[in-house]
């Protein structure tokens, strides 16, 4: 434990670089993310077997709250790590596609709008083992991309109250679906500018060693 006068005070501001962060996988930030990714079968299953939306909605808020709450104490507890810094925006990527999957299946949502934002994960994909080969681990969440997950798993849970005859879904649709769009074109725009990052390191590579990588 660091004291809490003198300059060790600071060492949580760092530890938010990832790749200045400890190798360490238990910690309660960590608990709490994975009990996150346990959430989402269960999410998805709300969704398409019993369509008990409201329950989904649960899931998805208590998700919403222990993903602040595992940033907060890797900060307070300083319990930051790699590990960490992995599960968390893979925990959120697995909410957005599994809501994604069952808002399509039951036609609420377009499937223009999957083929955008699943595209978008699989180019990244295709990122990340490109930075693997050359020997990089996935790059730092953009704010735009924390901007856009934000914004898309606000958005979800109004689509589906705005899905049905209920006295909200007047209220609900047209801020689910501002919501939805803003927070796609954003997904993207981070997309675009993670793969601007990591074809400049790929041209930084090259020229290092004289581009005898193809």
């Amino acid at each position: 434990m660091t004291s809490s006068n003198g300059p060790s005070a600071a060492v949580p501001v760092p530890a938010l670089d990832r790749d200045e962060l400890p190798e360490r996988t238990w910690t309660l930030p960590n608990a709490l993310s994975v009990l996150r990714l346990l959430g989402v079968p269960l999410f998805l299953w709300l969704l398409l077997g019993p369509e008990a939306d409201g329950w989904a909605l649960v899931i998805l808020m208590v998700s919403g709250f222990t993903d602040w709450l595992d940033g907060k104490l890797a900060r307070w507890l300083n319990q930051g790590s790699k590990l960490g810094a992995l599960l968390d925006p893979a925990a959120d990527r697995l909410y957005i596609v599994a809501a994604l999957v069952a808002l399509a299946l039951r036609d609420i949502v377009p499937l223009w709008l999957v083929a955008i934002l699943v595209g978008r994960e699989l180019v990244l994909g295709v990122a990340l083992l490109v930075l693997r080969r050359y020997g990089y681990p996935p790059l730092q969440v953009h704010y735009l991309g924390k901007a856009a997950t934000l914004l898309l798993l606000y958005a979800f849970p109004g689509l589906l109250l705005a899905y049905g005859s209920n006295p909200v879904a007047a209220v609900a649709e047209p801020i689910a679906w501002a919501l939805t769009i803003w927070g796609t074109v954003l997904y993207v725009l981070s997309g675009a500018f993670y793969l601007v990052q990591v074809a400049g390191i790929v041209r930084t590579e090259r020229a290092a060693t004289g581009g005898a990588r193809p």
